[in-house]
């Protein structure tokens, strides 16, 4: 019953936080809000007066911090795809010291890229969206911007604890995750300060983005509560809830950005509400399907997996349940950016591809983690030779789209400023979405492959796997130089980019001017094709010598 009773007493307490935040009891007076505010400048010293304060500036270097990451996260991760057939391509390094392995070069591409990337662009993004959605301003800045800097390090330690997990003795990736929650608790208490103080109702993409916040280490500390931590059940629940976390945050931006970008209200409220709740109930399949990855973390001995029938059968029901927040989340964003077309007469702007993409592919890359997840769960273990490609593709076709789109479809808002080009931002996109995606479908191949030869029991080497995965690997580099344009386009922008009040470059746009109207249209139709100027001429395509009529608008 362990399984059940940890996710009953999860359920609980986020309930209690969700009433706590939400009504203000307690924790939320005016004597914790001073202390809380004091605890996040005054009490830090010298160092929080090395940051700027300004609005904006906190969002703004979390993402870009987070843009930066996406460059050593397809490196690394390409490296782990190409030593996988040619184990000794890096065997210079060795003059150094440095061993590579494949293995430990995708865990390491792995975890820099869901924290690095994705979690600092999520972040960033919370940062100006809870504020915006509740009519206030960020509790402090200042704060918010100097923890960027501690997640980068928690980031790096991370990378060095997947390659080399101890030093002189010493267990290096809790160091990491103390890193990562100390950012992570000012980070939650700024996003708290910041709730309390709105001055509106805040729609449900921002609880969103601070229920996921919260779900981290509340998740944690339930299951250490409840007694399985020490478990091979409890950590590979512990491993599942961080997806959880992650979801419920990239739900909340991209639904915002969709609806940013598209200049279209939410599709639907209720799936948006099905999605958080769904979300918060069920398991979510993203991730790694082991648990030893939370007992790293944590510092903690790795258990081995033996589920009781209870812990399978609630599992795997919870598991195919949290299919259903996630088709609510696709259903909600697709019907955003198309509502009255506006995303089919834009679709070129910055963020939009990248959330369509995710939203597209997050319903079958889940299907195929639930089969993987269920598999592994009931001791099948006949579908675990798919499981990495299958966890690279979530990341790199669903997070880091959909947290990318999000950041991209808020950046001029958070720093003043547009991307330098909308071209450079949309090759950038195709050559991500296609080589993240053909790379690693050539990767799957290969391992169905291998797969299949196993079972065969046959032991010669598989030659044609070997070079189905060099393809996979060419294929990816895509991904590498898209993340390269992503970054650089982003950074440039924000020192060189046309300022945000200016509007879009019109060398960057393929709308013509003057705007032809060709059939009954809307001011947000027009406004959304970039048309956006006082001065626009709107030109009818026909003309007739019938009197005229009050126009409609």
């Amino acid at each position: 019953m362990g399984l059940i009773t940890s996710m009953a007493a999860f359920w609980l307490a986020i309930l209690v936080v969700f009433v706590l935040v939400n009504r203000g009891v307690w924790v939320f007076t005016d004597v914790s809000k001073s202390m809380s505010m004091f605890m996040l400048e005054k009490a830090l010293g010298p160092p929080i007066d090395f940051v700027e304060g300004k609005r904006g500036s906190a969002a703004t270097s979390w993402i870009i911090q987070g843009a930066l990451w996406l460059i050593p996260a397809s490196v690394i991760t390409f490296c782990g795809l190409w030593l996988s057939h040619d184990p000794e391509a890096l065997h210079s390094l060795s003059s150094w010291g440095l061993n590579p392995a494949s293995t430990s070069l995708i865990t390491s591409g792995f975890l820099v890229a869901v924290y690095g990337s994705v979690g600092m662009l999520l972040i960033g993004s919370s940062m100006h969206i809870v504020p915006e959605l509740g009519g206030t301003t960020l509790a402090t800045e200042k704060n918010a911007t100097l923890m960027s800097f501690v997640w980068t390090l928690a980031v790096f330690v991370m990378f060095i604890a997947a390659n080399k997990p101890e030093i002189v003795g010493i267990k290096v990736m809790p160091l990491a995750t103390l890193l990562s929650n100390l950012a992570l608790i000012a980070v939650i208490v700024n996003m708290l300060l910041t709730a309390a103080s709105r001055t509106k109702k805040m729609p449900l993409p921002a609880w969103m983005m601070i229920i996921g916040m919260i779900s981290a280490p509340v998740s944690v500390v339930v299951i250490a509560i409840t007694g399985p931590l020490d478990s091979g059940s409890g950590q590979w629940l512990a491993t599942r809830m961080g997806g959880t976390s992650f979801f419920l945050m990239m739900s909340g931006a991209i639904l915002y950005g969709a609806s940013r970008g598209s200049g279209n209200p939410l599709w639907s409220r209720s799936l948006a509400a099905v999605t958080m709740v769904g979300a918060i109930l069920t398991i979510n399949p993203a991730g790694l399907i082991e648990g030893e990855i939370a007992s790293e973390f944590l510092g903690i001995s790795a258990a081995s997996f033996e589920p009781s029938r209870n812990d399978i059968v609630a599992g795997s029901f919870l598991l195919a349940l949290s299919l259903i927040p996630i088709i609510a989340l696709s259903a909600n964003v697709l019907g955003t950016m198309r509502g009255d077309d506006v995303f089919m007469e834009n679709p070129d702007y910055p963020g939009m591809p990248e959330i369509n993409l995710a939203a597209f592919m997050a319903v079958p890359i889940s299907i195929g983690g639930l089969f993987v997840l269920t598999d592994h769960l009931t001791g099948t273990n006949e579908l675990t030779g798919i499981h990495t490609s299958l966890v690279l593709m979530g990341v790199w076709v669903v997070f880091v789209p959909a947290s990318l789109g999000a950041a991209l479809s808020i950046f001029p808002e958070v720093s003043g400023r547009n991307v330098l080009s909308v071209n450079r931002s949309r090759w950038a996109f195709w050559l991500m979405a296609g080589g993240s995606f053909s790379g690693l479908v050539f990767t799957m191949m290969a391992d169905f492959s291998d797969m299949a030869l196993l079972e065969a029991a046959i032991e010669e080497e598989n030659s044609m796997s070997s070079r189905i995965r060099a393809l996979g690997s060419i294929l990816f580099y895509g991904a590498v130089l898209g993340s390269i344009y992503h970054s650089l386009n982003m950074i440039s922008g924000s020192f060189r980019g046309t300022l945000a009040t200016e509007g879009t470059n019109p060398s960057s746009t393929s709308i013509p001017s003057p705007y032809k109207l060709t059939k009954e249209t809307t001011v947000r139709k027009i406004l959304a094709q970039r048309e956006g100027k006082l001065d626009t001429v709107v030109v009818p395509e026909s003309s007739t010598d019938m009197p005229g009529s009050p126009t409609e608008l």
